[in-house]
Order: C-alpha cells, then sequence, then structure tokens
C-alpha cells in the first residue's frame, strides 16, 4: 500500500510541474480547481504554437475533461516539414497529458486536410465523461506558407 501511495505521489508532483505551463487561473477561493494554460510548439511542423487551457483539480486522482486549444503559425512551414507528417485521415498524435490515475488521457492529434491546404489540430479525452468524448478543434492553414500547394495528396 506505501508503495501505491509513494507512486500515486510521484505523479501528482509531476503533474504539478509542467514546463509547458505559461498560465494558471484559479477558479476561486473555495475550489482546488484551476484552469492551467500551456504552450506546445508541433515536434515535426516548427511553425506551429498551440496554447491548450485545461481544467487541472489539485488534490483529486482525475482532473476534469473539459479543454480548449487555438493553434497559429508562429514561425516559418516549409514543404519539408509537411512531407514528414502522417497524412492519414486519423494523423499524428503530438502530445498526450495523463488526466487521470485511472487511464484518462488528454491527446492532441494533428490531421492535415490536403484539400483545403490545413493543418487541423484536436485536443481530445480519451475517457467519456457524462455520456460524452470532449474536445475542441483549432486549424492553421498554410495559405501564405512554402508549404501551400507543396503536398496534394496520393
Amino acid at each position: 500500500m506505501k508503495k501505491i501511495l509513494a507512486i500515486l505521489g510521484s505523479a501528482l508532483l509531476l503533474t504539478a510541474c509542467d514546463s509547458n505551463e505559461v498560465g494558471d487561473v484559479s477558479l476561486g477561493l473555495f475550489t482546488t480547481k484551476d484552469i492551467k494554460l500551456n504552450i506546445l510548439q508541433d515536434p515535426l511542423i516548427r511553425g506551429v504554437t498551440c496554447h491548450v487551457a485545461s481544467i487541472e483539480a489539485n488534490l483529486s486522482f482525475s482532473d476534469p475533461s473539459d479543454s480548449s486549444i487555438s493553434c497559429r503559425q508562429t514561425g516559418e512551414i516549409t514543404p519539408e516539414m509537411i512531407a514528414k507528417i502522417d497524412k492519414s485521415a486519423s494523423g499524428d498524435v503530438v502530445f498526450k497529458k495523463s488526466k487521470s490515475v485511472f487511464f484518462k488521457t488528454m491527446k492532441i492529434r494533428r490531421i492535415f486536410d490536403p484539400s483545403s491546404q490545413t493543418l487541423m489540430y484536436v485536443s481530445y479525452s480519451t475517457k467519456e465523461t457524462s455520456g460524452s468524448f470532449k474536445h475542441s478543434l483549432s486549424t492553421v492553414p498554410l495559405w501564405g506558407t512554402k508549404a501551400f500547394n507543396s503536398y496534394t495528396g496520393s
């Protein structure tokens, strides 16, 4: 039992020390929940930065599933970057974070839409909450970048 408590305590400490955190908004004096704001840079498309807002509950074994994502072009996007990404309909997971000791995870997936030349970033929870899988979507069009029309499919 001590071993399990030590593991859970370590997991809670590691979750609280997020190096990507850029903001923390308290939801009030009488709650242990905060809105955490994180910055994420796409590992393959270095010219895209996403900001994610999610609720984290201190002293809880499970964080709420709600999250919001906003992604923007913040640097150069090249044809070489687009060539490296998964172009399947399910795309790539570019980020994941544990939201519970009970196997709930928040993931951010990148999906490329070749018809509109747009990168789509969807943030979602892997566990159903209140009859729904929570999710949020943001898009980054390639219009105006060197990568625009560099990939037409095949």
